[in-house]
């Protein structure tokens, strides 16, 4: 054996024998990992030494390389109206995620009581051997699953092999799917007696500012027949005793322990006061021993969608405003990491987001417990197909055996999260026009009824034409409308639910710092060097501009607000770029790219949506040898209503937005909103260009001038600025992650956007290292090698702590320019 395996065994015997009832460990570090198939992996005596020494989260494809070839696909993607098959390029991101891969690691456990192994998600297809014999298998690989490993132990505290043998077959996804145990994997032992994972459930009936009722349902295993006493704790945030509650019952058919508390004056969680509570419940019997300790973390809102009026939370009207996301972290992959996450969440805050949905995932908890803690309300997402095919290996071979697993799984995990607010049960699903397709939807609608009573379901539909009259949205606890905005009104007057959830929507495309001329409103729009034009005009033929979903929301009560496509750019995907038009291999959707750099749409969602900040954003920049003489129009995003722009001290005159219709259009057709963007943007469309200075000034509706904004052309690359994109403190736990943006300026600091050139990256000190990227859709660097090249001037690297800690160096040079250097620490 290993030495230092011995010592962990030695470590975990005396954690568990520390602990009374209940021990968790995550299995991190000390994995090895094989790419490709290892006949007989699984056996206990199996020879791993020569395996890739790897720590769990890991993503094995996300290292590359690049290639057109990497699992192309050709097919016809209904979704988006295709009739006849073509061949899709960069479509999972050019990145070779299909294949099998193989995990070990060694572990102990006390053999008495019960032994539990939880995945928080393995892609895909996971068979779990523990000591050479097959403990599980879950074909699905974004779900969470856990397996009671008890019978497959060694006695006597020898140590235990675990085996994971994961899948990715060709074909099986539409965007990049990311590889291997790419969340955490839990190590989980009780007593005999014990609350199972996901084993309570909070109710709260009453809801209100003097007082609010709790229910709290416990299920415990192994005292079936017995008298046990259960204690409860209830904690505030600053871990104050609310309350508590003693009872005793005795377990009869698997009925769960149920308690009732009311809380005076609580604290309700919301986007703007994430306030959560703690019930510490322990588990007794009748003798007085205690058997487990189990811990519950819940928040108390109230949730009402009102017909004709919307949706409120905590008895406050509000509309969603809402982004969708893929679970990859761009550079860093699929592999799951809690300070990256912090980082988006971050940026989405300041952005006036308060709503996500899982697009088309469960999530990884770390996410959900961010968006408890952070204030972010949810829509938790299962499936992107259900029994008919999108993907020749996708989830529809597995579906009629396992959705119901799936969603029980996912509801008991997620179900006492307060961010939680909606369940969807799939997207863009073609099952929506078969003939059968309103049952299926019923079936999974009642599972998530039946597992939470609490919160409505929802659906991702795109194909109206057949929903509205074949049952199907009219069954739906909330019809989601994906794009189709022309049809808001159609649905509300035909459906009988009386509102509509923007369940997708904009699919705005742009290129950060990419401006195309001249400047028109598009759809479908493709340019020869394979970008999307960032004055946020181009959307796909299926969708539109921000505005027209910013006037759905201000004019119609009865439309419950939007989740955008998408928050971040991710990998694949690359519409309008997706048909032999490699090398773009990410998407161009996001209102922030893969590099976390905000492109001009993030301040025009910002102007709207954060209500508690000064917005005031300029575009294009101002740097065009060549163009003198020629228009050039020029956007202002903010929330001022008006503005007043001056080229080089000349004024271009004033600008303001135009006003709201006296009476919301009955009609929600384009020509209603032919020119709705002039309600949401400020734009002076005959500017000519000439270098120098671009100015503007905003005033509020009193006329007062209350800020100002200046853009100046950029003289000869001059250095490189390195600037830390947050300031959140950095943990010595090998795990958390730093963003340093890099730009490239002239002497006196202003951006040169035309700038590609290539950056090295040198980390020294208690850091290292771990990841760079551009946000060039089209860029094929390596996000692993300590190099990459500016896109529009700009660039991110990611530095990661080690688990020592102290100061760390992060050096940037360039060929011609002077270099940049930051300093950071670790606590």
């Amino acid at each position: 054996m290993n030495p230092f395996h011995s010592l962990l065994i030695a470590g975990l015997l005396c954690t568990t024998a520390a602990s009374a009832q209940r021990s968790e460990t995550l299995l991190k570090t000390h994995w090895q990992f094989h790419r490709g198939e290892a006949l007989g992996a699984e056996a206990a005596e199996y020879n791993s030494k020569a395996w890739q020494a790897v720590s769990i989260p890991h993503d094995w494809a996300i290292t590359g390389p690049f290639s057109r070839n990497n699992y192309l696909q050709r097919v016809a993607v209904t979704q988006n109206g295709e009739t006849e098959a073509s061949e899709k390029t960069g479509r999972t991101g050019g990145l070779p995620y299909a294949g099998v891969g193989w995990y070990r690691t060694t572990f102990a456990a006390d053999t008495a009581g019960r032994t539990t192994l939880l995945f928080d998600g393995a892609m895909s297809e996971a068979q779990v051997f523990v000591n050479g014999r097959k403990a599980a298998f879950w074909p699905y690989g974004y779900n969470s699953f856990f397996v009671d490993i008890t019978p497959y132990l060694n006695p006597n505290g020898q140590a235990n092999v675990l085996a994971v043998r994961l899948e990715n077959r060709p074909q099986s996804a539409r965007w990049y799917p990311g590889a291997g145990l790419y969340r955490n994997v839990r190590l989980i032992h009780t007593n005999r007696i014990h609350v199972p994972v996901w084993g309570t459930q909070v109710l709260t009936p009453h809801v209100a500012a003097d007082y609010a009722s709790v229910e709290l349902r416990l299920s415990v295993e192994g005292g079936e027949g017995m008298p046990l006493r259960i204690a409860t704790t209830i904690f505030d945030d600053n871990n104050h005793i609310v309350l508590t509650r003693e009872n005793t019952q005795t377990t009869m058919h698997g009925q769960p322990f149920v308690q009732h508390f009311t809380i005076e004056h609580p604290r309700l969680w919301s986007p703007e006061t994430p306030q959560q509570y703690r019930a510490v419940s322990r588990i007794y019997t009748a003798d007085g021993q205690l058997q487990d300790t189990y811990t519950t973390r819940f928040g108390i809102r109230s949730l009402e969608f009102v017909p004709d009026k919307g949706f409120f939370l905590n008895g406050q009207q509000r509309k969603f405003q809402g982004v969708c996301n893929h679970h990859d972290l761009g550079p860093l992959g699929a592999a799951v990491n809690r300070s990256a996450l912090i980082h988006q969440l971050r940026l989405l805050k300041d952005m006036g987001c308060d709503a996500i949905r899982t697009s088309h995932n469960m999530p990884a908890p770390e996410l959900v417990e961010l968006c408890d803690s952070l204030g972010f309300m949810m829509m938790i997402e299962p499936f992107d197909e259900w029994d008919v095919a999108k993907c020749e290996n996708g989830y529809h071979r597995f579906f009629a055996d396992w959705a119901e697993k799936d969603i029980v799984n996912m509801v008991r995990h997620y179900r006492n999260n307060p961010s939680v607010v909606l369940w969807s049960i799939g997207n863009e699903v073609p099952t929506q026009c078969s003939p059968n397709g309103y049952a299926v939807a019923r079936r999974l609608q009642d599972i998530c009824h039946r597992e939470d009573p609490t919160r409505k379901v929802t659906c991702g539909i795109d194909q109206w034409d057949c929903v509205l009259t074949n049952g199907f949205a009219a069954m739906i606890d909330i019809p989601g409308y994906n794009y189709r905005a022309h049809r808001y009104q159609e649905g509300y007057e035909g459906l009988p639910q009386g509102y509509v959830l923007g369940s997708e929507t904009a699919s705005t495309v742009s290129s950060r710092g990419v401006y195309k001329f001249p400047v028109v409103k598009a759809d479908g729009k493709m340019h020869p060097d394979k970008q999307s034009s960032s004055y946020d005009l181009e959307a796909c033929w299926w969708s539109n501009i921000p505005d027209w979903d910013f006037a759905n929301a201000d004019d119609q009560p009865w439309t419950l607000g939007q989740f955008v496509w998408t928050g971040f750019d991710y990998l694949g995907e690359p519409t309008p770029y997706d048909t032999n038009a490699w090398p773009a291999h990410s998407s161009y959707f996001g209102i922030i790219d893969l590099a976390s750099l905000p492109k001009d749409r993030y301040y025009l969602y910002r102007s709207v949506w954060n209500k508690q900040a000064s917005t005031l954003h300029v575009l294009p920049h101002w740097t065009w040898p060549g163009r003198e003489g020629q228009t050039t129009p020029v956007f202002v995003y903010t929330n001022y209503p008006e503005a007043e722009l001056f080229v080089n001290g000349k004024s271009q005159g004033h600008l303001r937005k135009a006003d709201a219709p006296k009476s919301a259009p009955r009609r929600t057709l384009p020509e209603d909103y032919k020119d709705v963007e002039k309600r949401y943007r400020l734009m002076w469309n005959d500017v000519v260009y000439e270098p120098g200075e671009l100015r503007v000034v905003a005033y509020n509706d009193r006329g007062e001038q209350v800020a100002e904004k200046v853009v100046r052309t950029a003289g000869k690359p001059h250095h490189l600025e390195l600037v830390r994109a947050d300031n959140e403190a950095l943990r010595a736990n090998a795990e958390d992650v730093a963003y340093y943006t890099v730009r490239v300026v002239d002497k006196d600091g202003n951006l040169c956007p035309a700038d590609n050139r290539l950056v090295r990256f040198k980390v020294s000190g208690n850091a290292r290292f771990k990841a760079t990227t551009n946000g060039d859709p089209t860029c094929l660097d390596a996000f692993q090698e300590p190099q990459m090249h500016l896109f529009s001037g700009m660039c991110t690297v990611i530095v990661q702590t080690t688990n020592k800690a102290g100061a760390f160096t992060l050096e940037a040079a360039a060929a011609g320019l002077q270099p940049a250097r930051a300093t950071g620490k670790s606590q």
